[in-house]
């Protein structure tokens, strides 16, 4: 015990030495990421079938297998794999303190600049690592999961050129996927699709910290919540739902400082974004480039929500292209807008609180729930103990939960230039001599504070005013993204 005692402790020593040479490095100011150009023997500025994009990861996957790991999280309706890749300096196992971060491409068939952005962000990232300080510290110290495509099926059947529809949109059984997760303010009826059960499969086993969905059709950061309340008070009333449901009120999360920081960061470090001018004369302008999903327009089932209520995912929506399927001469400058963006939304994944959650051995507590005291939204630790939470600089409670531990609740800070390193150690709970029932056990946590599994609110609409509510939020949808 006592070897296995100093073991656990030289390792998360260790991790912590890693964690803090990572922040020094991003203190010394690293050189801003640089321009990328790419080698069309590879990669061109060319949109990409299918069996192109599988040739060209399994062949990224074959030249770089120190930087790059391969796999599928399922497959489409027609049979298509569901490919991510790994691009980390640790890319087939997770590393201690390493955190996960995701990009999601290509949700709606007819929308894939954002499929074409991430094959490009692979080879980005793999010939830039042994020449790019900022790309060397980012992959050193991050795990970064690319889906390029989540819904290869509705790509097949999308038309180069094509601004504006819904042809190639949804999937192959006519399913808008970002409809189709489980929604915290409205029950979702909708059945669920294969491409978004691999898709809520892949997010329950890898503790995602932040994540990107790339969309085209308009030009702005659109972060949580997309869906509003405001549907409880018209329980009664189909036509009083329409109405609310295009009241564009915000629908704002207890982290909507971190949100909005994270939608400006994504904005501010784009070509055009944050100057917030609308796509065409009939679309909204968005201020600094930025909106809450939800005063834009609610939509129920979407995957931002889903990530963030559920797994305590900080996910935005990045809508990148006025156009939803532009001609492909045009990829290049999209590239060119985006790449800095891409890349320093990425980085934020080590801003704000991380650390260990441990019992007085040392030992790791693996999915203990966590909470920022007053944001009743949580998240849980890996199975190494392991916790992040991306926070802006100020003071802070954290509550922290285990099955057979007493609670605790500790205070820090969190300043601007480095990430808060944070270990909290649980106490068992004590027993009463002569039984087995603990003298102690900790409070259950309110369903509230359950990122993982929350009560939906029972409301299901019917009749006509559903149909046309449902009709007016599907032509929405469709012109704008």
């Amino acid at each position: 015990m006592i070897l296995r005692i100093v073991f656990l402790s030289a390792f998360l020593l260790f991790s912590y030495h890693c964690l803090a040479q990572s922040t020094n490095e991003l203190d010394a100011a690293l050189p801003e990421p640089r321009a990328y150009i790419p080698d069309s023997q590879y990669l061109d500025f060319v949109y990409h079938d299918h069996d192109d994009l599988t040739r060209f990861l399994r062949a990224t996957s074959a030249r770089y297998p120190n930087l790059t790991a391969l796999y599928s999280i399922g497959k489409s309706i027609q049979g298509r794999d569901l490919w991510v890749m790994v691009v980390s300096s640790s890319p087939y196992e997770h590393m201690i303190g390493k955190p996960d971060v995701k990009y999601v491409g290509n949700i709606h068939g007819n929308e894939p600049v954002g499929r074409e952005l991430l094959l490009h962000l692979i080879q980005y990232f793999v010939t830039s690592y042994n020449t790019d300080q900022y790309v060397k510290w980012l992959l050193d110290n991050t795990r970064i999961h690319i889906m390029p495509s989540m819904n290869p099926d509705g790509y097949a059947v999308s038309k180069e050129g094509a601004c504006d529809g819904g042809q190639g949109r949804y999937n192959a059984r006519g399913f808008d996927l970002n409809r189709n997760f489980p929604d915290y303010f409205k029950q979702n009826n909708k059945r669920g699709q294969p491409e978004t059960d691999a898709v809520k499969d892949w997010i329950s086993k890898i503790q995602f910290v932040l994540s990107g969905s790339l969309h085209g059709g308009a030009l702005v950061a659109s972060y949580p919540y997309d869906n509003t309340p405001n549907s409880r008070i018209c329980r009664s009333s189909a036509l009083c739902a329409m109405f609310q449901t295009y009241s564009a009120a915000p629908s704002l999360t207890p982290d909507d400082d971190v949100f909005k920081h994270l939608s400006l960061v994504y904005a501010k470090n784009h070509a055009k974004m944050s100057r917030g001018v609308a796509c065409k004369s009939a679309t909204p302008a968005f201020e600094n480039g930025i909106t809450n999903g939800a005063a834009w327009y609610p939509l129920t089932g979407g995957m931002q929500d889903y990530n963030y209520v559920w797994y305590g995912c900080m996910e935005v929506t990045l809508e990148i292209s006025c156009c939803k399927y532009p001609p492909a001469y045009e990829l290049k400058k999209y590239w060119e807008d985006n790449q800095l963006s891409m890349i320093k939304f990425l980085a934020e994944a080590h801003r704000g609180v991380q650390g260990f959650v441990l019992d007085p051995t040392g030992t790791p507590i693996e999915r203990a729930s966590l909470k920022i005291k007053g944001r009743d939204v949580g998240f849980q630790t890996t199975k190494h103990g392991e916790f992040w939470r991306i926070l802006l600089p100020g003071y802070y409670k954290l509550e922290v939960f285990a099955e057979g531990y007493a609670p605790r609740e500790v205070e820090f800070i969190v300043v601007e230039q480095h990430p808060t390193l944070l270990n909290v150690t649980l106490t068992p709970s004590k027993r009463v001599e002569g039984t087995t029932v603990p003298f102690y056990r900790p409070l259950p946590i309110p369903q509230q504070q359950q990122h993982y599994r929350p009560i939906s609110p029972t409301y299901s609409d019917s009749g006509i005013f559903s149909t046309i509510s449902s009709g007016l939020n599907s032509l929405y949808s469709n012109i704008f993204g």
